[in-house]
């Protein structure tokens, strides 16, 4: 997602190749659920966008933290090597991150952690990624990084001890969508309309896929919408318990830290806001992301829960101001774009406080960096 999208008018209907799959699929078995659209529209073999686009930087569809500066990765490198000291210092140590991009972030982490030379060396890296062009840019990037690594496609299990990094990856797991009509709620889905293109329409909502609504959310008026990942964020937090070893994660992601009713989902095509339904498999699709949900999906797998704060909050913490300085008096002549990057990422209408930094860790770990234990009143979902 872009730190600041323009808002153009709605583009017309692109009729892509998974336009007219898509529309097979659902004359035969009918409309898609949300959750079952954007996993389509994203990681559908032949077509998806995670497939094939490049989709990140200026020539791509968005740009994330690490392309805008340097600073954010090697912030966070420090911040992994800062958890292993917590760790007790293990000699071999796990470093993953989910949807890497073009492995800019990793590339600056694993050269900020060469201050701590032992910390290095324990490293291996594991890239948890699905497009095989970001894959190749990941290759390049890490070529000489000086430590291991491997790609897979999900989170290997593994009894050594192991920090994640995941940035702006929860805002693209696929979510459900629900909404309110004076009969009850109805789940959202992806139809056709009378001259066959797709639409939103309104099914009945499964048993098996009831909303469950948050005991602070009440009286929801007519044509409200609720989003839920739940069970995505739950088979996450399980996939990522580790074998009675130390475990940190990191998630860094646009959202809220409290359950909301509101229609969240959006894609973005060249930097700008586009209809959902524009252009299946050639725009990004992302949603916000409820950091309270999150919360209580790693709790129920035994994790303990630190934050969420401000991405601002979260950098001011590691020391981005002293490491700006100190990059722009050595950079004199790139000193006004350093400077530009770090407003970028502090900004407080923009990235700085509508990202938002949530750990994870294991319960006999203390509390992660930068990040204030928060004691959140789990929502009753």
């Amino acid at each position: 997602m872009s730190d600041s999208p323009t808002n153009g008018e709605r583009a017309p209907a692109v009729a892509t190749p998974l336009v007219q799959k898509l529309a097979a699929r659902i004359r035969q078995h009918g409309p898609l659920p949300i959750d079952a659209y954007v996993e389509a529209c994203l990681q559908d073999p032949e077509h998806g966008y995670y497939r094939k686009q490049t989709a990140i930087g200026g020539g791509g569809d968005f740009i994330t933290a690490p392309e805008i500066s340097q600073i954010f990765g090697e912030l966070l490198g420090l911040w992994c090597a800062l958890v292993w000291q917590s760790m007790g210092g293990p000699d071999r140590l796990r470093l993953i991150e989910l949807g890497p991009g073009r492995g800019t972030l990793m590339a600056d982490a694993l050269r900020a952690s060469r201050v701590v030379p032992a910390f290095h060396a324990a490293l291996s890296v594991e890239l948890v990624e699905s497009n095989r062009v970001l894959v190749e840019a990941q290759r390049k990037a890490l070529a000489s990084c000086g430590v291991p690594v491997e790609w897979h496609d999900t989170v290997s299990p593994s009894a050594t001890p192991t920090i994640v990094l995941a940035n702006e990856f929860l805002d693209a797991l696929a979510l459900r969508q629900w909404i309110w009509r004076e009969s009850g709620w109805h789940e959202r889905a992806v139809g056709l309309d009378d001259a066959g293109a797709l639409a939103f329409v309104e099914i009945p909502a499964a048993d098996d896929r009831e909303p469950a609504i948050p005991a602070s959310l009440t009286n929801p008026h007519n044509g409200c919408i609720f989003e839920s990942r739940a069970d995505v964020f739950a088979a996450l937090a399980a996939e990522l318990k580790t074998s009675g070893q130390p475990f940190a994660g990191l998630f860094i992601d646009y959202g809220h830290s409290e359950p909301a009713f509101g229609d969240t989902l959006q894609a973005l095509h060249a930097h700008a806001y586009a209809d959902p339904l524009r252009a299946p498999g050639e725009d990004d699709l992302s949603a916000l992301v409820d950091f309270a949900a999150f919360g209580v999906a790693a709790r129920d797998a035994g994790f303990a829960v630190d934050g969420p704060v401000t991405q601002a909050e979260l950098l001011g913490r590691l020391g981005i101001i002293e490491r700006a300085s100190r990059l722009m008096s050595a950079n004199p002549a790139k000193a006004a774009s350093i400077e530009a990057g770090i407003a970028r990422l502090l900004a407080p209408v923009g990235m700085g406080t509508r990202f938002l930094a949530l750990g994870i860790r294991s319960v006999d770990l203390s509390a992660l960096p930068a990040l204030e234990p928060v004691e959140m009143r789990p929502p009753r979902y």
